[in-house]
């Protein structure tokens, strides 16, 4: 196989008519080889590592690892890998945990050919790429702080809501996204974006750190005393 042939994408997406659409997008671009496919954070990380690819597709909710948590992991090892994240839902939570997780750019599934092929060549000059309702979303966010005067929160000094608590202390008990969302009586986004809202709260990373940080502040022992 040539390396030099062009830049070598790597996609990532839990659904098959989302990761075929995504090829058929970017077949017959002569710049362009797609070197890899995935269907969960997990096996966005491992080939990362196999394959090295220039760029990765990636959606956010997945099986598993999400896509946040897996571009963690890879930038961690791999920082000169671009990610693109590519989800159906435009939100804040979601846009803010992408880009502190460090992303390179955040597109909503329904962009067309040409926005996908200009964010996906603006990123490989090293700039980041946002669509226009992404840009719009993090500008009137980081209007509101410094309006506010608030700046960005502190970690680990802002208090988790009741629900988030919830969340968090499910996902400690080794409760699966839908376990959680079924006890809840919640969707499965719902509990994700608990989940990015927790992360980002506490300065943690994954749910490793969740579970370890469950359990160094008694979050497990007070549920059960609760109960």
């Amino acid at each position: 196989m040539d390396m030099s042939k062009g830049i070598r994408v790597l996609i990532v997406d839990d659904h098959g008519l989302m990761r075929q659409g995504l090829i058929s997008m970017l077949n017959g671009e002569r710049d362009i080889e797609i070197v890899g496919t995935g269907e969960s954070g997990e096996s966005a990380v491992n080939q990362a590592s196999e394959l090295t690819p220039d760029v990765i597709l990636m959606d956010i909710v997945m099986k598993g690892m999400t896509g946040i948590e897996a571009t963690r992991w890879i930038k961690e090892q791999n920082p000169k890998i671009k990610i693109i994240l590519i989800s159906s839902e435009v939100s804040k939570d979601f846009i803010t945990a992408g880009i502190k997780s460090g992303i390179d750019g955040y597109l909503p599934k329904d962009s067309d050919k040409e926005t996908l092929l200009r964010t996906i060549h603006t990123v490989m000059r090293g700039e980041r790429h946002f669509s226009p309702e992404v840009t719009a979303l993090v500008f009137e966010d980081f209007y509101l702080k410094e309006k506010d005067g608030k700046g960005l929160p502190t970690k680990k000094t802002t208090a988790l809501t009741k629900r988030e608590e919830e969340v968090l202390i499910q996902i400690a008990h080794g409760k699966s996204l839908k376990e959680i969302a079924e006890l809840l009586f919640i969707s499965v986004k719902t509990v994700e974006t608990h989940k990015m809202h927790i992360l980002d709260k506490l300065g943690l990373t994954n749910s490793a750190q969740l579970v370890k940080y469950a359990f160094e502040h008694d979050l497990v022992e007070l549920k059960k005393k609760k109960s």
